[in-house]
């Protein structure tokens, strides 16, 4: 609607980081292939010849199957690792433009470490770092990446 005004950009801004895991706490965002943070990921990996990280990442979480919880490393982490966050904004933007849009579309996220800034005392931010409150988190995130991987249409808790 917006681009039938003929803007040359169109700028869209997120108070929230870009979601990149899934959460097992309360909001249901079960599946990795939900988030467009990580089909954006994907994308970027293929496109630099770097998608072989995908493979070692299901070998690694696989191999996490029988540890107990707290001995769990969430490997999804390397998915993203070769990025940066404008990297992979740029990617989202991409993938969100709607064919037939003239102007540029722009997403821009806010980063991780703003957020800390503008809410100290809330940090739970699990799904934008993957880093986990609880031990199971890890499972969590491994297991919805091998559901992906596997093609299982399933959830990840």
């Amino acid at each position: 609607m917006m681009d039938r005004l003929n803007p040359k950009r169109i700028v869209v801004v997120s108070s929230a980081p870009q979601i990149r895991y899934p959460d097992c706490y309360g909001i249901d965002m079960a599946k990795l292939e939900g988030l467009v943070a990580f089909k954006a990921a994907l994308d970027l990996l293929k496109e630099r010849n770097l998608y072989h990280i995908v493979d070692e990442v299901y070998i690694k979480s696989k191999s996490q199957e029988l540890f107990k919880d707290n001995e769990v490393i969430n490997y999804v982490k390397e998915i993203y690792a070769p990025f940066t966050d404008e990297e992979i904004s740029a990617k989202i933007s991409e993938i969100l433009t709607p064919e037939g849009v003239n102007a540029e579309i722009k997403i821009i996220y806010q980063k991780v470490n703003d957020l800390h800034l503008a809410c100290p005392k809330n940090l739970g931010d699990w799904y934008f770092t993957g880093n986990y409150p609880t031990d199971g988190g890890n499972r969590v995130v491994n297991r919805a990446f091998m559901n992906f991987y596997e093609g299982r249409d399933a959830r990840a808790y």
